[in-house]
C-alpha cells in the first residue's frame, strides 16, 4: 500500500503526525511541555503502533487517577481498559520498575530523613495499587542512609501478619540501626488502624533494646499517606 490517495496526497492516518509533533515537542522542551495523558501516548507508541493512542492514555488516566497509579496498577486492572493487552502492560511496568529503581538509586547511600519527599514517592509508587497488605521495611545505617529495603511479608485484603523478633532479627543481620516501616491499606483509607499503632509499637519495644531506632511507619493508600510518628501515634 503506497499511502497516497489518487490525488498524489498522502492519506496516512491521522495519528502519525501527531505523534511527530509531539516527539517532536518532548525533544525540543521537554517533559514539563507535555500533559500527563501525552506523556503516557508517548510511551504507549512502542506498544502500540498502528492506532491513536490519545483515547487509551485518557482513559487509563481517568481510571487510576494519576501518571505514577496508571505505572502501579495491576495487571488485569489495566487490561480492564479497552485497548490495553500484554504488550502495553509489559511495557508499563517496564517504567514502573526503571521509575522505583530510579527512585530508590537516588535514596540508597543518602541520608533517607533528608528525602523525605523521595522516600513517599517510592513507597507509593511501589505499592499504593497492591491488591493485598504488605508489609515493607526500609533498613538504615548508623547515618541514616538506606542500605536496603525488603517486602517482608504479604497478607490479605486488610491484615498482614508482621512477626517482630522476625524484623529485628533480619536488621541485625544487614548491621542496621534504624528501620522505617511501611505498609499499604487496599481500601484506599491510609488511617491507621489499632492493630497497626499495636503492631508498631512492639516492634519499636523488641527493637530499642538492640540500639535499633524506627523512625516511622507509613501507611499508603490511593487516598494519601499517613505516618504514624507525624500523627504523634509513636
Amino acid at each position: 500500500m503506497s499511502g497516497f490517495d489518487d490525488s498524489g496526497k498522502t492519506n496516512l492516518p491521522h495519528y502519525h503526525g501527531h505523534r511527530d509533533r509531539l516527539r517532536a515537542r518532548f525533544r525540543e522542551h521537554g517533559a514539563d511541555a507535555i500533559a500527563d495523558y501525552e506523556l503516557l501516548e508517548l510511551l504507549l507508541f512502542r506498544s502500540i503502533p498502528r492506532q491513536d493512542t490519545k483515547p487509551i492514555a485518557k482513559a487509563l488516566l481517568q481510571a487510576f487517577g494519576s501518571f505514577a497509579q496508571v505505572l502501579g496498577a495491576p495487571e488485569q486492572r489495566l487490561k480492564s481498559i479497552p485497548g490495553v493487552g500484554d504488550a502495553v502492560v509489559t511495557d508499563l511496568k517496564l517504567m514502573h520498575a526503571a521509575t522505583q529503581r530510579m527512585i530508590r538509586g537516588e535514596l540508597k547511600g543518602r541520608t533517607v530523613l533528608s528525602s523525605w519527599s523521595s522516600v513517599i514517592d517510592y513507597c507509593r509508587t511501589a505499592m499504593i495499587f497492591e491488591e493485598k497488605e504488605q508489609f515493607r521495611i526500609l533498613f538504615l545505617d548508623k547515618k541514616n542512609a538506606l542500605i536496603v529495603d525488603e517486602v517482608q511479608q504479604v497478607g490479605t485484603v486488610d491484615h498482614t501478619p508482621v512477626y517482630p523478633r522476625e524484623v529485628v532479627k533480619r536488621a541485625l543481620e544487614l548491621s542496621a540501626t534504624a528501620l522505617i516501616l511501611v505498609h499499604n491499606h487496599p481500601s484506599g483509607d491510609p488511617t491507621p488502624s489499632r492493630a497497626d499503632i499495636q503492631m508498631t509499637k512492639q516492634i519499636i519495644d523488641v527493637a530499642k533494646p538492640l540500639g535499633i531506632s524506627v523512625h516511622d511507619h507509613i501507611i499508603v493508600g490511593r487516598e494519601g499517606h499517613a505516618s504514624l510518628k507525624g500523627l504523634q501515634l509513636i
